[in-house]
Protein backbone atom coordinates (compact mmCIF):
# COMPACT_ATOMS: atom_id res chain seq x y z
CA UNK A 1 0.00 0.00 0.00
CA UNK A 2 1.35 3.42 -0.94
CA UNK A 3 2.22 6.05 1.92
CA UNK A 4 0.34 9.70 1.18
CA UNK A 5 2.42 12.23 1.71
CA UNK A 6 0.95 14.79 3.66
CA UNK A 7 1.59 17.90 2.10
CA UNK A 8 3.92 20.71 3.41
CA UNK A 9 1.63 23.92 4.09
CA UNK A 10 2.29 27.44 5.61
CA UNK A 11 -0.10 29.41 7.86
CA UNK A 12 0.10 32.76 6.89
CA UNK A 13 -1.46 36.24 5.76
CA UNK A 14 0.07 38.37 3.31
CA UNK A 15 0.49 41.72 5.37
CA UNK A 16 2.96 39.98 8.11
CA UNK A 17 6.34 40.91 8.02
CA UNK A 18 7.17 37.98 9.89
CA UNK A 19 5.11 35.99 7.32
CA UNK A 20 7.40 37.54 4.67
CA UNK A 21 10.60 36.63 5.62
CA UNK A 22 9.39 32.85 5.56
CA UNK A 23 8.19 33.26 2.10
CA UNK A 24 11.11 35.08 1.05
CA UNK A 25 12.94 32.33 1.91
CA UNK A 26 10.52 29.34 0.49
CA UNK A 27 11.25 31.55 -2.87
CA UNK A 28 14.79 31.49 -2.10
CA UNK A 29 15.32 28.02 -1.47
CA UNK A 30 13.43 26.79 -4.20
CA UNK A 31 10.69 25.43 -2.35
CA UNK A 32 6.93 24.77 -3.24
CA UNK A 33 4.14 24.89 0.18
CA UNK A 34 0.74 25.01 0.35
CA UNK A 35 -0.13 28.65 1.34
CA UNK A 36 -3.04 29.03 3.40
CA UNK A 37 -4.03 32.38 3.80
CA UNK A 38 -5.23 32.43 8.03
CA UNK A 39 -7.86 34.23 9.59
CA UNK A 40 -7.76 34.89 12.67
CA UNK A 41 -10.83 37.00 12.86
CA UNK A 42 -12.88 33.91 12.40
CA UNK A 43 -13.26 32.69 15.38
CA UNK A 44 -14.02 28.90 14.11
CA UNK A 45 -10.40 29.08 11.45
CA UNK A 46 -9.04 30.78 15.41
CA UNK A 47 -9.91 27.81 17.08
CA UNK A 48 -8.53 25.57 14.23
CA UNK A 49 -5.13 27.10 14.13
CA UNK A 50 -4.93 27.67 18.17
CA UNK A 51 -5.32 23.40 18.01
CA UNK A 52 -2.21 23.41 15.76
CA UNK A 53 -0.07 26.16 17.85
CA UNK A 54 -1.35 27.05 20.95
CA UNK A 55 0.55 30.27 21.13
CA UNK A 56 -1.67 31.34 18.11
CA UNK A 57 1.33 33.17 16.29
CA UNK A 58 1.72 33.02 12.58
CA UNK A 59 3.77 31.97 10.52
CA UNK A 60 3.11 28.31 11.09
CA UNK A 61 5.09 25.68 8.94
CA UNK A 62 3.13 22.10 8.90
CA UNK A 63 5.64 19.49 7.71
CA UNK A 64 3.63 15.98 7.58
CA UNK A 65 1.19 16.64 10.09
CA UNK A 66 3.57 18.09 12.15
CA UNK A 67 3.78 21.82 13.52
CA UNK A 68 7.08 23.99 12.78
CA UNK A 69 6.83 27.37 14.47
CA UNK A 70 8.95 30.69 14.99
CA UNK A 71 10.67 32.19 11.66
CA UNK A 72 13.98 30.91 12.03
CA UNK A 73 12.96 27.42 12.87
CA UNK A 74 11.03 27.17 9.90
CA UNK A 75 14.00 28.66 8.20
CA UNK A 76 16.39 26.13 9.20
CA UNK A 77 13.84 23.21 8.82
CA UNK A 78 13.31 23.81 5.08
CA UNK A 79 16.70 24.09 4.46
CA UNK A 80 17.64 21.00 5.94
CA UNK A 81 14.48 19.11 4.83
CA UNK A 82 13.35 20.52 1.79
CA UNK A 83 15.71 22.78 -0.10
CA UNK A 84 16.51 22.29 -3.44
CA UNK A 85 20.13 21.09 -4.92
CA UNK A 86 22.75 23.77 -3.72
CA UNK A 87 20.12 26.37 -2.25
CA UNK A 88 21.24 27.57 0.80
CA UNK A 89 20.28 30.49 3.52
CA UNK A 90 22.08 29.36 6.37
CA UNK A 91 26.11 28.57 5.80
CA UNK A 92 27.72 25.31 6.66
CA UNK A 93 30.42 27.00 7.69
CA UNK A 94 29.88 27.27 11.91
CA UNK A 95 31.21 30.59 12.37
CA UNK A 96 29.62 31.99 9.12
CA UNK A 97 26.23 30.41 9.99
CA UNK A 98 26.64 32.15 13.59
CA UNK A 99 26.84 35.09 12.14
CA UNK A 100 24.04 34.78 10.05
CA UNK A 101 21.90 33.82 13.25
CA UNK A 102 22.77 36.65 14.86
CA UNK A 103 21.85 39.49 12.53
CA UNK A 104 18.27 37.75 12.08
CA UNK A 105 17.77 37.84 15.72
CA UNK A 106 19.20 41.86 15.77
CA UNK A 107 16.60 42.41 12.71
CA UNK A 108 13.98 40.52 14.54
CA UNK A 109 14.54 42.39 17.95
CA UNK A 110 15.90 45.70 16.87
CA UNK A 111 14.17 46.41 13.88
CA UNK A 112 10.70 43.88 13.48
CA UNK A 113 9.78 44.87 17.09
CA UNK A 114 9.68 48.78 17.53
CA UNK A 115 8.34 48.79 13.95
CA UNK A 116 5.22 46.63 14.64
CA UNK A 117 4.81 48.90 17.99
CA UNK A 118 4.37 51.59 15.99
CA UNK A 119 1.60 49.59 13.56
CA UNK A 120 0.11 48.65 17.03
CA UNK A 121 -0.20 51.89 18.47
CA UNK A 122 -1.81 53.31 14.67
CA UNK A 123 -4.97 50.54 15.79
CA UNK A 124 -5.74 51.77 18.57
CA UNK A 125 -7.97 55.14 19.19
CA UNK A 126 -6.07 57.93 18.40
CA UNK A 127 -7.42 59.69 21.97
CA UNK A 128 -5.81 56.92 23.38
CA UNK A 129 -2.58 56.50 21.48
CA UNK A 130 1.07 55.91 23.63
CA UNK A 131 3.10 58.68 22.22
CA UNK A 132 5.71 57.72 24.94
CA UNK A 133 6.60 54.43 23.54
CA UNK A 134 6.26 55.98 20.03
CA UNK A 135 8.65 57.86 20.46
CA UNK A 136 10.87 55.04 22.07
CA UNK A 137 10.43 53.37 18.99
CA UNK A 138 11.07 55.53 16.52
CA UNK A 139 14.42 57.05 18.36
CA UNK A 140 14.94 52.76 18.49
CA UNK A 141 14.54 52.64 14.64
CA UNK A 142 16.83 55.20 14.43
CA UNK A 143 19.53 53.58 16.50
CA UNK A 144 19.23 50.70 14.62
CA UNK A 145 19.62 52.29 11.26
CA UNK A 146 22.94 54.55 12.35
CA UNK A 147 24.96 50.69 13.90
CA UNK A 148 23.51 48.59 10.80
CA UNK A 149 24.66 51.24 8.32
CA UNK A 150 28.09 51.33 9.55
CA UNK A 151 28.26 47.44 9.61
CA UNK A 152 26.98 47.46 6.21
CA UNK A 153 29.91 49.72 4.91
CA UNK A 154 31.95 47.47 2.21
CA UNK A 155 29.33 44.70 2.15
CA UNK A 156 26.91 43.73 -0.18
CA UNK A 157 24.72 41.57 2.48
CA UNK A 158 24.42 42.10 6.22
CA UNK A 159 26.47 38.73 6.94
CA UNK A 160 27.48 36.76 5.17
CA UNK A 161 28.78 37.07 1.20
CA UNK A 162 25.39 35.59 -0.21
CA UNK A 163 22.05 36.52 0.53
CA UNK A 164 20.81 34.64 3.35
CA UNK A 165 18.81 34.04 6.51
CA UNK A 166 19.59 37.58 7.98
CA UNK A 167 18.49 39.25 4.67
CA UNK A 168 15.38 37.38 4.90
CA UNK A 169 14.50 38.77 7.73
CA UNK A 170 15.98 42.04 7.16
CA UNK A 171 13.86 42.90 4.03
CA UNK A 172 10.41 42.77 5.34
CA UNK A 173 11.78 44.36 9.08
CA UNK A 174 13.36 47.85 6.69
CA UNK A 175 10.32 47.60 4.94
CA UNK A 176 7.58 48.19 7.13
CA UNK A 177 9.94 49.93 9.11
CA UNK A 178 10.94 52.78 6.34
CA UNK A 179 7.26 53.49 6.63
CA UNK A 180 7.46 55.42 10.01
CA UNK A 181 11.09 56.61 9.97
CA UNK A 182 12.88 56.98 6.74
CA UNK A 183 16.24 56.39 6.04
CA UNK A 184 18.03 59.30 6.85
CA UNK A 185 20.37 60.89 4.08
CA UNK A 186 23.68 60.34 5.76
CA UNK A 187 23.04 56.64 6.12
CA UNK A 188 23.67 55.48 2.24
CA UNK A 189 25.32 52.36 3.15
CA UNK A 190 21.64 51.23 4.57
CA UNK A 191 19.50 52.95 1.56
CA UNK A 192 21.69 51.17 -1.03
CA UNK A 193 21.53 47.91 1.19
CA UNK A 194 17.32 48.37 1.20
CA UNK A 195 17.39 49.23 -2.73
CA UNK A 196 19.61 45.46 -2.91
CA UNK A 197 16.88 44.13 -1.12
CA UNK A 198 13.78 45.83 -2.81
CA UNK A 199 14.92 44.38 -6.20
CA UNK A 200 15.64 40.66 -5.06
CA UNK A 201 13.73 38.81 -7.13
CA UNK A 202 12.19 36.56 -3.97
CA UNK A 203 11.63 39.93 -1.79
CA UNK A 204 9.61 41.92 -4.95
CA UNK A 205 7.78 38.49 -5.47
CA UNK A 206 6.53 38.76 -1.91
CA UNK A 207 5.79 42.55 -1.91
CA UNK A 208 3.61 41.57 -4.81
CA UNK A 209 1.43 39.37 -3.20
CA UNK A 210 0.98 41.42 -0.95
CA UNK A 211 0.08 44.24 -2.78
CA UNK A 212 -3.76 44.00 -2.54
CA UNK A 213 -3.82 44.20 1.32
CA UNK A 214 -1.76 47.36 1.53
CA UNK A 215 -4.83 48.97 1.72
CA UNK A 216 -5.42 47.67 5.16
CA UNK A 217 -1.60 48.31 6.57
CA UNK A 218 -1.95 51.10 9.26
CA UNK A 219 0.96 52.51 8.12
CA UNK A 220 0.59 52.82 4.50
CA UNK A 221 0.77 56.26 4.22
CA UNK A 222 4.73 55.85 4.83
CA UNK A 223 5.03 52.97 1.76
CA UNK A 224 6.67 54.76 -1.25
CA UNK A 225 4.04 54.86 -4.37
CA UNK A 226 6.12 52.36 -6.32
CA UNK A 227 4.59 49.93 -3.63
CA UNK A 228 1.32 51.51 -2.74
CA UNK A 229 -0.48 54.16 -5.07
CA UNK A 230 -3.41 55.08 -2.71
CA UNK A 231 -5.15 57.06 -5.71
CA UNK A 232 -5.42 52.86 -7.10
CA UNK A 233 -3.79 54.06 -10.34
Amino acid sequence: MAHLTLPLVLHYHPLSSYCHKVLIALDELGIDAEKRLLNLGDPAERAAFLALWPTGKMPLLVDGGRPVPETSIIIEHLQRHHAAPGRALIPHDADAALQVRLWDRLFDQYVMTPMQALTANLLRPENNRDTLNEARAREALSSAYAWIDQHLAGRTWIADDAFSMADCAAAPALFYAVTYVPIAPEHGHLAGYFDRLMERPSVKRTIDGARPFFQYYPGRQGLARRFFDPDGH
